[in-house]
């Protein structure tokens, strides 16, 4: 092409006179003979600005790299690109949220240890399936299940990759949904059950012999609201479980400053302590503790602590709230933790390892006259393994108890 674009030029030039015969014929000549030794694939090689066709066979350019990486970043669920030895090549956004510890050039048994995964990327890259269907099961750090679909996307003769694309979907989410659905239906109905029959007593009782009693009236009417409080409480904490558990296999994104945070709880729930003639203290040891976390989740958690301290401590007694560090910050396994002490009766060490377990009560009785529901310590536990933090329980009869919550600290780089 740029040789016949050339001998027009010269043509134009002769026939305009701008260019005499002789010199337009010796130019000619010497086009004809550089044509002869013309690259018949030329595409215009690296030259800037001129883009480069895809040829099978040949080097793949840094433009058709973005593009097919740009192409896996563009999948809408996690996706790894592998080469024809079965390491990674790319990851989009999706797959680095389920796999925080992925890294480009890995080998897949680096990402995922599940042997039927790995099984089925080696079949597909030494023989002649197209597609291989992986349901995968993780316990750890949370369980989770996810389905997996390998693709092979070119022969493994061939030189450029990608040569296998593996794209997960997690059902996780799905199978969550069902469980808390039946598990609402069976925790609702078990629960609310005793409320239900206080109801119907006292309607059936002011229907028939308090009829025309307005004593007695008025105090049913007032236990009757106590029952529909409790029902309310109960579906309110139940949804709140349910929330959780939803969420628990997937890691939060946000960050927290435990300080503020429990500060700001703790002046939440003045009112409430101050009801009980009960005061509530915050100490930091510590000047910053940043965490990963979702902070209306955290604020959650310091709410039930709290208030269960308001609820089971000391009437007229002091609730501590402190916050500290167990290993210098910036190091490698700093962990910051914040801390509720009650002066209240303690618990029985027999009770403390099922105290998080829904509807666990010391004492049903005790729990039910205070407006507990039983699920305030299993929504904490919940949330603390969404958060990979830990809860610990020391109690000693007759002095009190403390709850402590503990995170892994996030640097400040992080």
């Amino acid at each position: 092409m740029p040789v016949a674009a050339a001998a027009i030029i010269f043509i134009m030039l002769m026939l305009t006179g701008s260019l005499s015969g002789l010199a337009a014929i010796g130019g000619l000549s010497g086009m004809l003979l550089a044509a002869a030794f013309w690259p018949l694939d030329w595409t215009g090689g690296d030259v800037p600005g001129v883009e480069v066709p895809a040829v099978a066979g040949r080097r793949i350019g840094d433009g058709q790299r973005s593009g097919w990486r740009a192409v896996v970043d563009a999948i809408p669920t996690a996706a790894l690109a592998l080469d024809a030895n079965g390491d990674l090549l790319h990851h989009n956004r999706l797959a680095a949220e389920m796999f925080p510890k992925i890294r480009d050039g890995a080998p897949m048994s680096k990402i995922s240890r599940s042997p039927d995964l790995l099984a089925a990327i080696d079949r597909l890259l030494a023989g002649t399936e197209e597609r291989i269907d992986v349901e995968l099961v993780d316990r750890v750090p949370v369980e989770r299940r996810l389905e997996a679909t390998v693709s092979r996307l070119a022969p493994i003769d061939r030189a450029s990759p990608p040569h296998v694309l593996v794209t997960f979907h997690d059902m996780t989410e799905e199978d969550r949904l069902g469980q808390m659905r039946s598990d609402f239906i069976a925790n609702a109905s078990h629960e609310l059950r005793t409320p239900l029959a206080s109801l119907r007593g006292f309607v059936e009782t002011l229907q028939g012999p308090a009829r025309d009693d307005a004593n007695a009236r008025e105090r049913f009417l007032k236990l009757m609201a106590d029952q529909a409080e409790r029902m309310t409480r109960l579906i309110d904490d139940l949804l709140s479980l349910s929330r959780v558990e939803m969420r628990a296999h997937l890691p939060p994104r946000g960050i927290a400053e435990l300080n503020e945070t429990a500060s700001y709880v703790c002046q939440s729930l003045e009112p409430i302590a101050e009801a009980q003639r009960a005061k509530v203290v915050l100490v930091s040891d510590v000047e910053t503790a940043r965490v990963r976390g979702d902070r209306e989740e955290i604020v959650q958690v310091l709410q039930n602590l709290i208030q269960n301290a308001i609820k089971y401590g000391r009437s007229g007694g002091t609730i501590e709230v402190r916050i500290g560090r167990t290993a210098p910050p910036d190091s490698a396994g700093a962990r910051v933790w914040v801390s509720v002490t009650d002066e209240g009766h303690g618990i029985a060490a027999e009770h403390l390892p099922r105290l998080t377990e829904r509807f666990y009560r010391v004492s049903a009785i005790s729990s039910r006259e205070k407006g507990g529901t039983g699920l305030g310590l299993a929504i904490v536990k919940h949330i603390l393994n969404r958060h990979r933090a830990e809860l610990r329980i020391s109690s000693k009869i007759g002095v009190g108890s403390t709850f402590t919550a503990s995170f892994e600290e996030l640097g400040a780089a992080g």
